[in-house]
């Protein structure tokens, strides 16, 4: 049970460290296909292992800007619009993979197709941010790169998360890993989130 244990935390620590050039291979996996429509390489498997296609077509994109428009108003109110808009593109990813990934999907679930780690967590809602914002549909906020938190020694695994960037230069998480497919992400100022997982709690 024990070496069980250390060889989950083992992939773990492996597969989120590497979030970083992860998360670059998925900003540059999207790309046009054809007129009006931009295909996002959709990350599963733990650390990008799978990758699945999803096409954006006009109806998505016009289904994106309601979504954002009502967030026009103010940050706050596009940091809300921003959690829909992350939930309809997973309902979309999860039509594409055929399953949906199960809330924080850990180590044992490795290289099974549908399931997300952090890295393919944080990786796909970038991916979701940069073509929001492409189309123009971010007013308030700008995409970061990812960030990861954690490093073991101090009692956290490393987590990844996706980061919003406001006007006034505060930063903010988008955290998919911990809802199952389809549900909210976590949306917080960045230093509140860096402060969080220790011994694994939210």
């Amino acid at each position: 049970m024990a070496d069980r244990f250390l060889a989950h935390v083992a992939v773990i620590a492996f597969v989120c460290l590497a979030a970083g050039s992860v998360s670059v291979a998925g900003q540059l996996a999207t790309k046009a296909t054809k007129a009006g429509t931009t295909r996002i390489d959709i990350c599963h498997g733990f650390g990008c292992h799978f990758r699945s296609g999803l096409d954006l077509g006009g109806a998505d994109g016009r289904r994106f800007s309601r979504i954002m428009a009502a967030g026009a108003s103010s940050p706050k109110a596009e940091r809300a619009a921003v959690s829909r808009a992350v939930r309809y593109y997973e309902d979309r990813a999860a039509g594409v993979i055929g399953t949906r990934d199960q809330p924080k999907s850990d180590a044992s679930q490795y290289a099974r197709r549908g399931q997300m780690d952090c890295v393919d967590e944080s990786t796909n809602t970038r991916s979701l941010l940069l073509y929001l914002q492409r189309l123009g549909l971010l007013k308030h906020h700008t995409v970061e790169r990812n960030v990861t938190r954690g490093f073991l020694l101090d009692g956290r695994y490393p987590h990844s998360t996706a980061v919003l960037r406001d006007k006034s230069g505060k930063k903010w998480t988008v955290d998919s890993w911990y809802e199952p497919m389809g549900g909210p992400p976590d949306i917080m100022p960045l230093s509140e989130w860096m402060k969080r997982g220790v011994m694994g709690v939210r």
